[in-house]
């Protein structure tokens, strides 16, 4: 499960305790070039869900889905404020913390060392450090992104921090961030992240 797409999929799974039938696929997998799947996904990417009639694409959308079909008033909020706050913070993973890490990503993991940019990875910490302090002082406000509890917020930004964390980087150089380490763990420790937030990076 080496997409974190995919992981956020799972994590929202089995956090609701669903049962789900798992298709490989992209990659060695192969799949998401065949008609059938472009069919159901045209930008041939993962992940894909297929629920009854529901066809999705979009791995925050299918995390919306999940919960608001399965776990409306919690995972999913009712009341507006706090829906809207856990959708705010799902679509600044997607828009600003994902686009910001990524390159350190892509360079420290999946690329060879002798052909890595180092100057691509200092741009990529450059700009994940203070978005990394943003979250910190927006978590020292309230135990989760959306409020009081756990939802749908915490499932991308969790996927996203466990990438950041599962970098080959200088631990000793970090900044201390006690609120993002304090909600990190608990997130961590949810039924959801087996599997997801507990895996190697790769």
């Amino acid at each position: 499960m080496s997409s974190i797409n995919v992981r956020k999929v799972v994590f929202a799974v089995q956090e609701l305790g669903l049962s789900a039938q798992r298709t490989d696929a992209g990659g060695h997998f192969g799949l998401v070039t065949e008609p059938d799947y472009r069919g159901k996904n045209p930008n041939g990417m993962v992940p894909l869900l297929e629920d009854g009639e529901v066809t999705l694409w979009e791995s925050n959308v299918i995390v919306r889905y999940l919960c608001a079909r399965h776990a409306a008033g919690t995972l999913y909020p009712e009341p507006l404020n706090a829906r809207f706050t856990a959708e705010m913070w799902m679509d600044w993973q997607q828009t600003t913390l994902n686009p910001a890490g990524r390159a350190a990503f892509v360079q420290l993991v999946r690329t060879p060392a002798e052909q890595r940019d180092d100057a691509a990875i200092a741009r990529s910490i450059a700009e994940t450090e203070p978005l990394l302090d943003l979250l910190d002082a927006e978590l020292a406000r309230r135990p989760y992104l959306a409020g009081a509890d756990f939802t749908m917020a915490d499932i991308p930004v969790a996927c996203e921090i466990h990438r950041w964390y599962g970098l080959p980087l200088d631990a000793s150089a970090r900044p201390q961030r006690a609120h993002l380490d304090r909600w990190y763990q608990a997130v961590s420790a949810r039924p959801g992240a087996v599997g997801v937030l507990d895996a190697p990076l790769s």
